[in-house]
């Protein structure tokens, strides 16, 4: 696997997808995780969820009169590369005031999100808001957007992302003993199953906080072995594990249980030492299980691109000895594209890309 992450910032136009999937497969990438869902919106044409806002023409909710997954499974499919639907699963909003569709989740389930031990629903920032894996329904639902995917598009693979209780919100000072989620019904669920109150036993807490999210995990596997069965399903986790369980993501059970097909790791760092050693863990001890590097193009405190982009290149080469595979973070590092909140558009920023290309395609061809 040869992967390269495309965000939803990266299109607008079927123009754009085209080019997206065209420049990925000329630089040697033979899959391409394709963002269509970000935070509760989507880019694709669903009965479950409205269109995103960034496509919205006319009143909230009305077709763009294009299908970005569609136009990016057929540029693909004439491109001879893979198109795995990759989809935000817990983040339900995004910004500092509310949706203006009234049919987003943010105002049709407020029950659905996360509550503090103060009856306070989590804060709109510029971060995401998100929803509660602790509830059954919100399982559920979650379950079916992924089922409607598979079912209604000849989607290589599913990719999920954020498939954990995300990072606190700008609004949450660390140390502040805000906890999240502690809505009535989640406590009634809580104490059903274990007798007990979260402040009783904080291990038991954040143990069955972990196991809801693994349950999700495994909902949405058979969604797709239902929907698709021949696509893959992998999932974004972060590189090291003691961190994702701080954010009740257990990407060893998950592998275990055959609940993914792959993990792809976000081991970001501009330290070749470091990747190293964050990748080692994975393979040790989850020897037969599918493990892909996930690489970006953050480098060092006063390293100049030149060095950077040597790292990047001993990272992938170190990504295929240790497991053949690896995955770019992100298209709009190398190519131009409308994200200008990842990478914003200006000369300097074309000649760094075009640096990025000249160097590295051919490894990435390997």
């Amino acid at each position: 696997m040869r992967a390269i992450w495309v965000t939803r910032g990266d299109y607008r136009t079927p123009a754009d997808v085209n080019a997206i999937v065209q420049n990925s497969a000329d630089a040697g990438f033979n899959a391409i995780l394709f963002q269509v869902r970000g935070n509760g919106t989507v880019f694709y044409r669903s009965e479950i969820e409205p269109w995103a806002e960034e496509l919205m023409r006319g009143a909230a909710g009305d077709d763009p009169g294009w299908d970005p997954l569609q136009t990016a499974i057929d540029a693909a499919r004439a491109a001879g590369v893979e198109l795995h639907a990759w989809i935000n699963v817990m983040p339900a909003w995004r910004g500092t005031k509310p949706p203006s569709n009234p049919k987003q989740l943010y105002n049709a389930h407020p029950d659905w999100f996360w509550y503090d031990q103060n009856g306070k629903r989590q804060e709109l920032t510029s971060f995401y808001v998100s929803l509660n894996p602790c509830l059954p329904e919100v399982r559920q639902y979650l379950t079916e957007v992924s089922r409607e995917v598979a079912a209604k598009y000849d989607i290589d693979g599913l990719h999920l992302d954020y498939i954990r209780f995300p990072n606190e919100p700008p609004a949450t000072p660390r140390g502040s003993g805000i906890d999240y989620p502690r809505d009535a019904k989640t406590l009634e669920l809580y104490a059903a199953a274990t007798g007990k109150k979260p402040d009783d036993d904080k291990a038991a807490w954040i143990a069955w906080r972990t196991e809801q999210v693994n349950t999700l995990v495994s909902g949405i596997r058979g969604a797709l072995r239902e929907s698709r069965p021949r696509a893959v399903l992998t999932a974004a986790v972060g590189a090291k594990r003691a961190n994702g369980l701080t954010h009740f993501q257990d990407g060893y059970a998950w592998l275990d249980r055959g609940s993914v097909d792959a993990v792809i790791l976000m081991n970001y760092t501009p330290d070749i030492e470091t990747f190293s050693a964050r990748l080692e863990p994975w393979l040790t001890d989850r020897p037969k299980a599918r493990v892909v590097p996930g690489l970006w193009f953050a480098r060092k405190k006063g390293a100049d691109e030149a060095e950077r982009i040597a790292e990047v290149a001993q990272e992938i080469q170190h990504s295929r000895e240790k497991t053949g595979d690896f995955c770019v973070f992100s298209y709009s590092a190398l190519f131009d594209s409308t994200d200008q909140e990842l990478n914003p558009q200006t000369e300097e920023t074309r000649k760094l890309r075009a640096m990025r290309r000249e160097k590295l395609i051919p490894v990435i061809r390997g």
